[in-house]
């Protein structure tokens, strides 16, 4: 450890979108990485899940995602992809290595782990995402049936024949109602109606005019006043099965009532499933103690960079400087403005 090491915690694609960026920076990045192998949670996302932005666009900066640019990358390509980035990194990494406390004293930083070793640090990125906390909605009543997470959903094959609620109306609420409906008989669950914006538009993928228009860079205070809810891209697919009945959406139900749900209207229907794609949370029990959090777990932060802390920074959250943020194709502009900012607080 040298004086200008950033410690980086998680070693998913923000934390090496963070690495790259701290080294670019002229810092040293240390990667602290809680698994064994530097992907974070892809390999545990359902399979049949696949990138909504074409590969020409889900690459970081100077690595180009490889293969035909107009396809949509699957999840295990993803992995592979994440991988040979590592294998590239000139960085001190350290896997099964998972932080468990984040001390500050005098601008400098210390970072514990469950091993019980110490890393010194000049600063500190968050990078641990959020898949190991996903978000579960209290609902009034109790539920015999089965309830899980989108978190812990892989394939279609176990639910055929069953009775579905997918809870959520966003990309992966859609992706897994759809192809649960080929096997079994399912709804959305939604607090308003799915809005879909085509993935094809005047003969290119809606990215390209993200990217042309420079819309992906447009920030969080601006895109809430264009936009409200989750957009959906769809190449028409997912569309059609809501208006051919394969898939509906209806109001969220109120409440559980045994093996029941009942819907907005007030009608009771037997369910054997119900699966909420309801997001995640940013999984940072490590600030805890430090007092960067507010009461709720979420980090006090502008654009990524601590408001309490000189030197902690994020990445991966969710909308922290634009509507890609927390994707492949956005997060290395993120690291590129965090790492600029810890290089100026450390002058």
């Amino acid at each position: 450890m040298t004086s200008d090491s950033v410690v980086i915690i998680g070693g998913g694609q923000s934390g090496l979108a963070g690495a790259f960026a701290v080294r670019d920076a002229g810092m040293r990045p240390v990667l602290l990485e809680a698994g064994d192998r530097t992907v974070g949670s892809w390999p545990n996302y359902y399979d049949s899940l696949t990138l909504f932005s074409p590969a020409r666009y889900s690459g970081f900066p100077g690595a180009p995602f490889p293969g035909e640019q107009d396809r949509y990358p699957t999840r295990d390509e993803v992995v592979s992809y994440l991988d040979k980035l590592a294998a590239g990194l000139d960085a001190e990494v350290h896997l099964n290595t998972r932080a468990t406390a984040v001390e500050s004293s005098a601008r400098r930083f210390v970072v514990r782990t469950a091993g019980g070793e110490e890393f010194p640090a000049a600063g500190v990125i968050c990078a641990s995402g959020s898949f190991s906390r996903p978000y579960v909605p209290q609902i009034p009543g109790d539920f015999t049936g089965q309830i899980l997470h989108v978190a812990q959903y892989r394939d279609p094959q176990q639910y055929a024949g069953q009775r579905v609620v997918v809870v959520g109306a966003g990309n992966s609420a859609i992706q897994v109602g759809y192809e649960l409906a080929a096997l079994a008989k399912v709804t959305l669950a939604v607090r308003r109606p799915v809005q879909f914006v085509p993935q094809i538009r005047g003969g290119r993928d809606m990215h390209y005019w993200l990217h042309a228009l420079r819309l992906d860079l447009l920030p969080p205070s601006i895109l809430s006043r264009l936009v409200r809810g989750t957009l959906v891209f769809d190449t028409g697919i997912y569309g059609d099965a809501l208006k051919s009945g394969l898939l509906d959406q209806r109001p969220m139900f109120s409440r559980f009532d045994g093996d029941q749900v009942v819907w907005a209207d007030g009608s009771h229907e037997h369910v054997d499933t119900v699966i909420m794609a309801t997001g995640y949370r940013p999984n940072l029990p490590y600030l805890e103690g430090l007092g960067a959090l507010d009461d709720t777990g979420l980090p006090l932060h502008k654009r990524g960079i601590s408001l309490t802390h000189p030197g902690l920074a994020y990445l991966g959250l969710e909308f922290q400087r634009s509507f890609s943020s927390n994707t492949l194709r956005g997060v290395s502009r993120d690291a590129q403005y965090v790492a600029k900012a810890l290089a100026s607080a450390g002058r």
